[in-house]
């Protein structure tokens, strides 16, 4: 008696009228909404990042992704690489992707 209920609500016993054409178009408007929400921000955020990278120079200050402060003492653009004071006679080298922003002097 209870699957019979369940078929009923779930409208199980109707074939479908909708056309595999209206299908299409739903899932074309879902793609796209995907796309606007999703792809298109993300893909922004990362031409701005490599925008970044690629203006970075000497004497920069920058913030790593772990949230280390620094000023750029050396750039390799070979190895992608870059080389940061965090104090006086302190220096690490980073991956350049790793730097996360430029920091306001």
């Amino acid at each position: 008696m209870s699957h019979n209920w369940f078929v009923l609500m779930a409208g199980g016993g109707q074939e479908s009228s909708s056309s595999p054409l209206l299908m299409i178009v739903w899932f074309g408007l879902l793609i796209a909404i995907f796309y606007l929400l999703l792809f298109r921000p993300q893909r922004k955020k990362q031409k701005e990042h490599q925008q970044l990278l690629s203006e970075l120079k000497k004497g920069d200050k920058v913030v790593t992704t772990g949230g280390m402060f620094g000023t750029i003492f050396a750039i390799d653009d070979e190895k992608n690489r870059v080389v940061i004071k965090i104090g006086d006679n302190t220096k690490l080298e980073f991956l350049k992707s790793s730097i996360a922003g430029r920091v306001e002097k």
